[in-house]
């Protein structure tokens, strides 16, 4: 699968994943960047605005290599589900995961599943294309509807997930 072409910058990424996905107060989020309360008000709004655009992407449910694109139309759906054990069951003994600047490292070791599960704000996935390649884009509700507010990436090895970015 090609690698993907990251949309927004790493301080936005990083503000919109641990406001939106992770629930940090502007507080928190500003410690952890090196900014301010207001700087990262500001990061959340350019990177919300960018990822409203995502919303004209088009769905697909294809990608150049078949196995991979029916991992990824399984992950989405689990997720969608919440099904945490069949995500797991996609993915290899020592699959890896990063979350910005949140968390690298063992999933098995990781808040990413409890995160999601307890996320007080509605949330989807969604398959899409982002600079032509494969992707999955997180849609929650910012109170507007469903937005697209992240993206997720998939790395697949012998069959298997084997990174979540």
């Amino acid at each position: 699968m090609p690698r993907l072409r990251v949309a927004l910058p790493p301080k936005e990424r990083a503000c919109v994943l641990l406001k939106d996905v992770f629930d940090y107060s502007l507080e928190e989020i500003a410690t952890l960047v090196d900014s301010t309360s207001g700087g990262v008000k500001s990061a959340l709004n350019r990177a919300r605005g960018k990822l409203a655009r995502l919303a004209e992407v088009q769905p697909v449910l294809a990608a150049d290599d078949p196995e991979a694109a029916e991992l990824i139309r399984l992950y989405v759906e689990r997720f969608n589900r919440q099904d945490w054990d069949g995500v797991r069951a996609l993915t290899c003994a020592d699959a890896q995961l990063r979350v910005a600047d949140c968390f690298a490292g063992p999933l098995a070791a990781s808040p990413y599943f409890t995160e999601y599960a307890r996320a007080e704000t509605p949330w989807r996935l969604e398959i899409g294309r982002l600079d032509g390649d494969v992707t999955i884009i997180v849609h929650r509700d910012q109170g507007r509807g469903m937005e697209p507010s992240g993206i997720v990436k998939l790395d697949v090895r012998d069959g298997r997930i084997s990174r979540i970015l």
